[in-house]
């Protein structure tokens, strides 16, 4: 299955003997890595929130720093692993989506603090976006065609390299790009570009999942379908984020 979402590929989605994969087993998948998701992202807020009201702002974001950065350094590496071996992917797709929940937590925190009421705009803004895809996917409005999922697959992994260039900049030249991290109009306009290619990008998640039923594959990538969901939903949310951080600035 080809689609922008770089933990979809080809191989995992094999024809076996044994259970097939169904899209109802995938849906339930993914409602569990989004429960476990809010499980881990909560605890941390409730952390911060009551370490803010006895110590003060500093303090409560020194608290949650080792759940934000130990989260995403945790995620990532899960994530690695689940594409890899995607058969693992029952016992480490719910680990990430975990290890995400307690980073989402405490980056959400740390906005919530610099703008009160962003946390909520953004959850709801996330919801109806995908709310939003999947009715334009299952009406048709929106056709998964092989130029739309190149097109969609190159502009991702344009955005990808040029995150990875502005990582470089700022590591080894203190220097970064700023229409990426600052307010203005080029600033807002490129946070909607990378937001609606998030969006987009669900759309060929959808597809290449329910082809993947539809041929047969085993059960276990029910969990890794989810898991993939998962990916595109914590970028979508972070960007969504970012924008209206912007938009505040």
């Amino acid at each position: 299955m080809q689609t922008g979402n770089p933990v979809l590929r080809n191989k995992d989605f094999g024809v076996v003997a044994g259970e097939r994969m169904t899209m109802d087993g995938t849906v339930g998948k993914t409602a569990i890595l989004f429960v476990l998701l809010l499980i881990a992202a909560g605890w941390t807020w409730t952390r911060f929130n009551g370490v803010l009201a006895e110590a003060g702002p500093q303090a409560a974001l020194a608290s949650v720093a080792p759940f934000l950065w130990g989260g995403l350094l945790i995620g990532f590496g899960l994530a690695l692993v689940t594409v890899f071996k995607s058969a693992w992917s029952h016992v480490t797709a719910p680990l990430y989506a975990m290890a995400e929940g307690f980073a989402i937590g405490g980056l959400s925190a740390f906005f919530e603090l610099r703008h009160p009421g962003i946390v909520v705009q953004a959850v709801g803004l996330t919801f109806g976006v995908l709310v939003m895809m999947l009715f334009l996917y299952r009406t048709r409005v929106i056709r998964v065609t092989e130029k739309f999922r190149f097109g969609i697959v190159a502009a991702t992994g344009a955005i990808a390299l040029l995150y990875l260039v502005d990582i470089g900049l700022r590591l080894f030249g203190g220097i970064s790009m700023p229409f990426i991290h600052e307010g203005g109009v080029a600033g807002i306009g490129f946070s909607l570009l990378v937001v609606g290619l998030a969006a987009l990008n669900l759309t060929l998640d959808f597809d290449a999942i329910e082809r993947s039923v539809a041929q047969g594959a085993p059960k276990v990538m029910e969990w890794y379908g989810a898991f993939s969901l998962m990916v595109t939903l914590v970028w979508l949310y972070l960007e969504i984020l970012r924008l209206l951080a912007k938009s505040r600035r």
